[in-house]
């Protein structure tokens, strides 16, 4: 005869918690009865070697049972099965720990193992379920049990015939609701159980077994078919799985159509215990620079699907990298959904983070061509994982970004830069633009190409910022040739060009007072060769800075300090002088020009293109009359 036992204390209110809050998607249900069955199994095969009276079954097995025309759907297994007292005292793990004590075993996670403890994923099985029905036997009863609850106020226990040991879990689906969109019975359908088995269970490693129809020759049959494929590829041994068969495995599980640009493959044991398949793409998608785009590994324990995309094992510099770890060591909590933030967690994605870093200085060792293909999709990652946090992995990325050159468009690292630096050279030098040919274009140039000092070329809008971070590089510091021009002077240039200044400081002065609400300062510049004139920026914020900086919302304020060099050694500044001495009224017309001219070498947009044209006009036209 069945005895109705109560749930205890606020038992209604704990499963609502359980079924509605903890786990998140109602599909889940099926992994964790399957999850259940098998450490039941792991269960039986252990105590089979340890324990006379557990006997190990001929071949072990999960089955799902599919009655469509009933609405049930059963989940067999042939594990270890349950006592009556084990019944009472899992099944009842909410009734017996009081709803406080339960909390705060949510809470603290402290001396609880929850996962595969049969009774805690169980109760999903009630998010899908207006009845549960559980036949089981085990090696240690004299009979079989039912354990029955529609997941309220009562279970009944009682005795029931059951020869076999092992565990069957019988749902008894609820009523489809239309008005919620909710179709419950689908859950009883092959190609729902095959979607669910093939995502979250795939890799169980007992087969998990269901029947199926068949057609042939216009014939169904109904024969029983394995839906999962037991050993992921992440386990299996490298000798035997080839470079297509990661290949394939990433197409399929990743929806690429390319090949992986590369495949890490690790496996670490001891006090950190995991495996990790990971790939890096040729491409990156379409949204990878978009809000949209979500970055994280999948994550699996000991084979059993847990997460989708898990941010935390990916820092945000290798975004960009897609495969899944496997770990036994994980401290999950009941919905297997909810990862702890614990040390081990952490361990793993540091661990991996350098197993990433190390596998691309290997490439860029040994397969240059790979890095390249590598560095112009990803390379602007590199940058931003430099820059971002104020710079606290720059000492780990700053190996892997590249750049071309004044000298060379092919790709060097900041460290071959060095072994090809001048004896005599101070610093890193760089120049910023919109490209290779507007850099080389720039008349800033001049004075470093004549001291044959070698220029990284800066053409995408992080430059400036990772620059800005590293400060340095193997103690060498980096500097922008829009900057101080020092370095390229030696002391008699130096006091030629301050001998000048003192010469035309009149005329100097005309000209800063003209562009006052333009420029800090104008200068004379010993740099300058052919051009008669630049913008240069002073101390902080370089002038690409504040291009980049205008693009963002709220940023429109910010401008870097303008400095306007002029080459005295240049026509234009001769006649400039004879018009200061002759008609020092021109000098705003002519002071306006070359700080326009001066804007669109830099590429900039010209302050008011119709005050500059009309300038431009009066000039011509009183040159003609002359």
């Amino acid at each position: 005869m069945a005895k109705r036992k109560y749930f205890k204390t606020e038992s209604k209110k704990l499963l609502d918690l359980m079924v509605n809050s903890i786990y998140t998607h109602k599909d889940i249900f099926l992994r964790e009865l399957i999850s259940n069955a098998s450490d039941a199994i792991d269960r039986r095969h252990y105590r089979s070697l340890t324990e006379d009276e557990v006997d190990a079954a001929e071949a072990y097995e999960i089955v799902i049972h599919r009655d469509e025309d009933n609405r049930r759907l059963t989940i067999a297994d042939n594990g270890i099965g349950l006592t009556e007292e084990e019944l009472i005292n899992n099944l009842g793990t909410i009734a017996e720990s009081g709803s406080k004590a339960f909390l705060e075993k949510l809470e603290q996670q402290k001396d609880v193992e929850l996962i595969g403890q049969f009774g805690v994923g169980f109760y999903s099985a009630f998010m899908v379920a207006e009845k549960v029905d559980i036949l089981t036997r085990s090696p240690f009863a004299d009979t079989g049990y039912r354990w029955s609850s529609t997941g309220e106020a009562t279970y009944t226990i009682e005795p029931v015939e059951k020869a076999d040991i092992g565990t069957h879990v019988v749902l008894h689906l609820r009523p489809d609701d239309e008005e919620n969109d909710e179709t419950y019975s689908d859950y009883v359908k092959e190609h729902t159980i095959r979607r669910l088995v093939k995502k979250y269970s795939d890799y169980v490693r007992y087969p998990i077994k269901t029947d199926v129809t068949k057609k042939e020759d216009d014939e169904e049959t109904t024969v029983t078919e394995t839906l999962n494929t037991m050993i992921p590829i992440w386990k299996k041994a490298k000798t035997d799985v080839k470079d297509e068969d990661f290949n394939d495995f990433y197409k399929r599980q990743y929806h690429d159509f390319d090949d992986p640009l590369h495949t890490i493959h690790t496996t670490v044991e001891g006090m950190l215990t995991y495996t990790a398949l990971v790939f890096i793409p040729k491409n990156p998608p379409q949204d990878f620079y978009t809000d949209q785009f979500e970055k994280g590994l999948q994550l699996y324990s000991k084979g059993v699907f847990i997460m989708d995309k898990n941010k935390d094992l990916l820092p945000e510099h290798f975004r960009f990298v897609k495969g899944l770890v496997d770990s036994a060591d994980l401290s999950l909590n009941l919905s297997r959904e909810m990862l702890q933030h614990d040390r081990q967690l952490k361990k793993i994605a540091t661990h991996l983070e350098k197993k990433i870093k190390n596998e691309l200085e290997k490439m860029l060792e040994n397969d240059r061509d790979k890095y390249l293909e590598f560095y112009r999709a990803f390379g602007k990652n590199i940058k931003y994982g430099i820059y971002d946090n104020f710079g606290a992995k720059k000492d780990l990325l700053q190996d892997l970004v590249m750049f071309t050159t004044d000298q060379s468009d092919a790709y060097i690292t900041l460290g071959e830069y060095l072994e090809r630096k001048k004896d005599d050279q101070k610093a890193i030098y760089y120049a910023t633009g919109s490209s290779r040919a507007h850099i080389l274009s720039q008349p800033q140039l001049d004075a470093v190409k004549e001291k044959g000092y070698e220029v990284l070329m800066f053409t995408d809008d992080i430059d400036e910022f990772m620059v800005h971070i590293l400060q340095s590089y193997q103690d060498v510091p980096f500097k922008s040739l829009k900057q101080s021009e020092s370095d390229f002077l030696d002391e008699e240039k130096k006091d030629a060009l301050k001998t000048k200044e003192n010469d035309y400081k009149k005329l100097l002065k005309a000209i800063k007072k003209a562009l006052k609400n333009h420029v800090k300062d104008v200068k004379l510049s010993g740099r300058l060769k052919d051009a008669p004139v630049c913008l240069v920026s002073g101390e902080g914020m370089s002038l690409e800075m504040e291009k980049v900086l205008k693009t963002l919302p709220n940023q429109h304020g910010l401008k870097a300090e303008r400095i306007l060099e002029i080459n005295p050694d240049h026509d234009l500044f001769a006649a400039l002088s004879r018009m200061h001495e002759t008609r020092p009224e021109k000098v705003d017309d002519y002071a306006n020009l070359l700080y326009q001219q001066a804007l669109l070498i830099e590429g900039y947009e010209i302050d008011d293109p119709v005050d500059f044209s009309n300038r431009m006009v009066k000039l011509m036209v009183e040159a003609s009359d002359k």
